[in-house]
């Protein structure tokens, strides 16, 4: 009988025929997950891994790094992963409860710009492999992976991004079967790390280890290809009480990206705070509220959102980002987020400071969330003349049932370049962009300068 990795590799391997749709938003991913790694080259935690491996980068490695340099591919691949992830600006995938495309487009990436055989359709393909065994890994321990502490974008992200990698450098379904039961054993990072420079570096960590996991593979390393259920394995020791397995996997004719989607962020913050935001906005329209309306607003959200925004006060613009009460306020005030508001001068303003003090946050009990995958976030506000105005949001602006427009991804991407000072003539157009697959060389269409 097939194990999981191998039942997952088999599918990876073999599907062939991608629809329209489903390339389409593959390459909407790629091309915002770049964005966000051009945003965040020149954070603190990528020039931390800079400077750390500053010996490995030069202009005579294989592969491309942000800031126009060159380096092994597991090193940039580390590099740009963590430069994806450091604004928390890039999408979520709930079936894997991870940032997919923080980990699997660098580690892509790591290959491709060494390699000018590979196409941009062949891309396409990896990265809706990869997707999908990021999907079929968390379907066997999410939610409840997720929600003891693991960082699913550098676990199960790592696992699944590693089928993506064995695809496009040209491994067999035996070698991506045993590539994924090595990343098994490189696949760490606790959710106690958000709010410090080490949460986007898990990240860069999974690409890393994805990449190194598919070359040790080809070179013929071996592990056991029952690691994801069997005893000691990856379901007994991370996957929680509530781990349900991999016996109903399912794998649909139509390929995952087309049935849930991502979601695309439209705030650079962490995805736990983007229902209830973009609730408050709605509450706000609708009844055209200003500060001096407001006694009082409390979100409700699930159990992994509260425990995910720990810092009701925060001191910097990493643990803002992870503050529901910082932001909710600045939404308020400005009617939306952006990469501008999460500075240190901007999250010390008094006047945000003052609404934050207004601002609470409760959440489901775990009996309330057992069984069921989603439950809405629910704002209330309590008006100064004593209103009570409540609104829920199941999902965010973003989510294929809420989906961003072009017109929106596109400010999302000139936002994302003018915060990383990158003049628009360094990179291509962005109509260039919008067909990925039909170019012959990939390597020159996305340059990291």
């Amino acid at each position: 009988m097939a194990t999981v990795i191998e039942n997952i590799a088999r599918q990876v391997a073999t599907r062939s025929d991608f629809s329209t749709l489903a390339l389409s938003r593959a390459n909407d991913a790629i091309v915002d997950t770049y964005g966000a790694m051009l945003a965040g080259a020149r954070e603190s935690p990528v020039e931390a891994a800079i400077r750390a491996f500053a010996s490995q980068i030069g202009g005579e490695g294989p592969s491309a790094v942000v800031r126009g340099s060159r380096a092994p591919a597991p090193i940039a691949a580390l590099i740009n992963g963590t430069a994806a992830h450091s604004l928390d600006f890039d999408d979520n995938f709930h079936p894997a409860r991870a940032h997919a495309s923080a980990v699997l487009v660098p580690a892509l990436l790591s290959v491709a710009s060494n390699d000018r055989a590979i196409t941009g359709r062949a891309f396409l393909e990896a990265y809706l492999a990869g997707l999908e065994a990021q999907a079929a890994v968390g379907f066997g321990v999410n939610p409840s992976h997720y929600n003891i502490g693991w960082h699913a974008t550098s676990t199960v992200g790592c696992i699944g991004t590693t089928a993506g990698v064995a695809r496009l450098l040209g491994a067999t379904e035996s070698e991506a079967a045993q590539a994924m039961s090595i990343a098994v054993s490189l696949s760490s990072g606790p959710k106690g790390q958000f709010g410090t420079m080490v949460k986007p570096f898990h990240a860069g960590v999974a690409a890393r280890n994805a990449v190194e996991a598919a070359l040790l593979a080809k070179a013929g390393m071996r592990g056991r290809l029952d690691i994801l259920e069997g005893k000691q394995g990856f379901r007994d020791l991370c996957g929680g009480e509530d781990a349900a397995g991999w016996d109903k996997l399912p794998f649909d004719a139509h390929h995952i990206i087309e049935t849930r989607g991502l979601v695309t962020k439209r705030h650079p913050c962490c995805g736990s705070t983007h229902r209830a935001i973009d609730a408050l906005l709605d509450l706000k329209q609708q009844h055209q509220l200003e500060i001096s309306d407001i006694q009082r607003i409390d979100a409700k959200v699930g159990v992994s959102a509260q425990r995910n925004l720990a810092y009701s006060e925060p001191r910097d613009e990493m643990e803002a980002r992870f503050s529901m009460q910082y932001c909710l306020a600045t939404a308020f005030v400005h009617g939306r987020l952006r990469l501008s508001d999460f500075t240190p001068d901007a999250v010390a303003r008094p006047d945000l400071r003052n609404l934050m003090s207004r601002i609470s946050m409760s959440a489901y009990t775990p009996d309330e969330e057992r069984g069921i995958e989603r439950l809405p976030h629910v704002i209330t506000v309590t008006t100064s003349d004593g209103r009570q105005l409540s609104i829920d949001r199941l999902h965010a602006k973003g989510a294929i049932e809420a989906p961003l427009d072009d017109v929106d991804r596109h400010a999302k991407f000139l936002d994302c370049l003018n915060w990383a000072n990158i003049p628009h003539t360094k990179i291509p157009s962005w109509q260039s962009l919008g067909d990925l697959g039909s170019r012959p060389v990939l390597a020159d269409l996305l340059p990291l300068p």
